[in-house]
């Protein structure tokens, strides 16, 4: 069969592969299946959010590409995918990252010709960066002509590029999608999901995955240390009535199911894929045979090699827990959603 082209940049957003895992939980009798989203051009499933949030911004009316200055804020993998899409359309992109941006992330930013605005100060009362940036975000809106800020956390767009997410898992599997992982940030993934489901009337117990010390799920706040995995402030688009239960993961946890996903699997991942890996582990005697559970992971791990896959920062950070990724390490314990 002879493909067409596809059309630019847009044209290799999405149609991610699922992968069934085989050797990540070997005794399991149902199966593991993996969206893997870095495969997107960006390299991660935020590519869809950036792609569904300018397009939706131009085809309202809302953003000029003769002139018109996007303005975000972003952990890292929005800020790429935005990155892309604007230097695609000739955009002008200021991004504003913080402290705990990956060095590579950083790296792809400059690379796209972004404009990167570096918060090196967390807000002073909650000791998180997202409030800070948060704040220099609409301070440069308010001074930058034709200004334009998509707004992530409560941009409608955003889960609507994610009911596709869904969409392309419901026709890989013929509609049997028995359990769904996702991790929670902006909560734009799991919306989109969830409301797929809802519409489509499909009979799947939905998990979602919050890092220990996010507020999303009305949990106290804590540090945090990876980026992108949970949240510092809830965001407007959070609907907890989606999902059917939540499983909060530790950064300890979130490490492990990284490194056991390369010794077992030997796929890279990113933190929040690490979570959710972890969280289906805990999980998976609950899970009768012969289901069809989907685990959603959002990035690749490229972009952490400075941090969870470099030893000298696991063991600075956490001590020696080399074994942990080869026996069974601590499981997170399901929270009533």
């Amino acid at each position: 069969m002879v493909r067409r082209a596809l059309q630019g940049l847009p044209g290799i957003i999405g149609g991610t592969p699922l992968i069934e895992l085989k050797q990540i939980a070997p005794e399991f009798r149902s199966r593991v299946l993996v969206k893997m989203e870095r495969f997107n051009p960006g390299g991660s499933i935020k590519d869809r959010t950036a792609l569904s949030m300018l397009l939706g911004a131009i085809e309202a009316g809302e953003l000029d590409p003769e002139r018109s200055v996007v303005i975000e804020s972003s952990s890292g993998n929005l800020g790429v995918g935005l990155a892309q899409i604007c230097r695609y359309f000739g955009l002008r992109f200021i991004c504003v990252i913080d402290a705990k941006t990956t060095s590579r992330n950083l790296e792809l930013l400059r690379a796209y010709r972004a404009e990167v605005e570096l918060v090196t100060e967390p807000d002073a009362d909650s000791g998180e960066y997202l409030p800070a940036r948060l704040r220099r975000v609409r301070e440069l809106v308010a001074a930058t002509p034709h200004a334009y800020w998509p707004n992530q956390y409560a941009n409608p767009n955003n889960p609507r590029a994610h009911q596709q997410t869904m969409r392309e898992i419901h026709l890989a599997l013929d509609g049997r999608i028995d359990y769904l992982f996702a991790s929670v940030g902006t909560f734009g993934t799991m919306r989109g999901c969830a409301e797929y489901i809802r519409e489509h009337r499909l009979n799947t117990r939905i998990i979602g995955v919050d890092a220990i010390g996010s507020v999303i799920f009305d949990q106290p706040p804590a540090p945090r240390l990876l980026p992108g995995h949970g949240a510092s402030i809830r965001p407007p688009l959070t609907d907890t009535s989606l999902v059917d239960e939540v499983i909060h993961v530790s950064d300890l946890d979130s490490v492990v199911g990284c490194r056991k996903l390369v010794q077992r699997e030997a796929i890279l991942a990113g933190g929040s894929s690490g979570a959710v890996t972890a969280a289906f582990l805990g999980y998976r005697d609950r899970i009768p045979d012969g289901s069809n559970c989907v685990l959603i992971y959002p990035d690749g791990g490229d972009r952490y090699l400075d941090t969870i896959y470099h030893d000298g920062w696991v063991l600075e950070k956490f001590g020696d827990i080399s074994g942990l990724w080869q026996e069974t390490a601590h499981q997170p314990a399901p929270v009533a959603g």
